[in-house]
């Protein structure tokens, strides 16, 4: 059996809740990358940390936007979410552009067992480093993908129930 829809005002809570959620946790983690970046003075890692954070900052104001009335929270929900792929591809389009294995060379501790296992596949170390790295930013770059569309798809899906909610309270005309 099929779940009725969400009444309009239990779907504005949710997606005001679920905006507040998401835009928090892409301020905080970006804002601590961004911070991290700036005590190693990686000034480009410092920049993408803060535009990533500005995505969690448009995604509160929209949020806070809906819950004073206003339908156009919706936009900046939405918009958050376009914004920050923007920037995570751009930042994994320069990453794969500009490969540097160095970044995982200190934390590499091979065995002799897994070096060996990396030279039957007919790889050097540098080899299998760059297929990580690639690999890693690759990875990042697919998720951000269908993460954020699904949240964009969310948010659409959820905007005719959020209008009518607060048409429904007088909240906007």
């Amino acid at each position: 059996m099929k779940k009725p829809p969400l009444l309009p005002a239990e779907a504005l809570r949710r997606v005001v809740r679920m905006a507040r959620f998401n835009g928090t946790g892409i301020l905080v983690v970006a804002g601590a990358f961004a911070l991290g970046s700036a005590s190693t003075h990686d000034t480009m890692g410092t920049a993408i940390g803060l535009l990533i954070a500005a995505a969690g900052a448009m995604e509160l104001h929209g949020a806070t936007l809906v819950q004073r009335g206003e339908e156009r929270g919706m936009n900046w929900m939405i918009g958050g979410q376009f914004y920050l792929m923007a920037v995570v591809f751009f930042y994994v389009g320069l990453r794969l552009n500009h490969v540097d294995t160095s970044v995982f060379a200190p934390l590499l501790s091979l065995t002799d067992e897994q070096r060996q296992a990396i030279a039957q596949a007919g790889l050097t170390i540098d080899q299998f480093l760059h297929g990580v790295y690639v690999a890693t930013y690759t990875i990042f770059g697919v998720a951000t993908l269908i993460y954020q569309s699904a949240m964009v798809f969310y948010y659409r899906r959820r905007r005719p129930a959020v209008t009518a909610a607060l048409r429904d309270h007088d909240l906007i005309s």
